[in-house]
């Protein structure tokens, strides 16, 4: 029987907000392996836009290079993409793997982008899944954990002192890491 988790999402407008939660995330003694940030890699702007890697750490050039390169090491992985109909995206955490699982394995679910197959994947209902979609397409950042309900329902309450504009949890859903490529079709 595959273990089931539960999975907090919180919504926040900018990158300090963001940055800011990750930190009480860290400070409260999480393993920040059970989390994830996503959120656009830039906005159109006159700049060299890109980043490479050194080590352990990303470099990141643009308007959010210091956030994404400040959190790029702390994270278990991570992908910069460009998604259709969202735009240039970074993922950092357990789900750039879920991602990766879904261009690589075409899953498709009706209308949504990999960012929405993959969290639809480990069982986020889809009418939340669209919404998480439609706030990164916002400019807004995700900050999402996975873990015991215990473990979830404290991560709750430690994001809702940073004032996300939406914190959800989400009970019993699968892992969120997919080990095998296969193709879904959802409508």
């Amino acid at each position: 029987m595959t273990q089931q988790y539960d999975v907090v999402i919180a919504v926040f407008s900018d990158h300090r907000e963001a940055n800011t939660a990750v930190g009480e995330i860290i400070h409260s003694g999480f393993d920040i392996k059970n989390f994830s940030v996503i959120g656009k890699g830039y906005h159109t702007e006159e700049k060299v836009v890109g980043f490479y890697n050194v080590g352990e750490r990303m470099k990141f050039w643009g308007k959010y290079g210091a956030f994404w390169g400040g959190l790029w090491g702390l994270f278990f992985g991570g992908i910069f993409l460009t998604i259709p109909m969202v735009g240039p995206v970074v993922i950092l955490g357990h789900l750039a793997v879920a991602v990766i699982s879904a261009i690589e394995g075409a899953i498709v679910v009706g209308g949504l982008t990999a960012i929405g197959a993959a969290l639809y994947s480990i069982g986020i209902p889809k009418d939340s899944v669209i919404k998480y979609e439609e706030a990164i397409k916002a400019d807004k950042f995700l900050v999402i954990g996975h873990g015991s309900a215990d473990e979830m329902a404290r991560a709750k309450a430690i994001l809702a002192a940073s004032h996300p504009t939406q914190l959800d949890l989400h009970q019993s859903v699968k892992p969120p890491v997919v080990a095998e490529h296969t193709a879904t079709t959802a409508s």
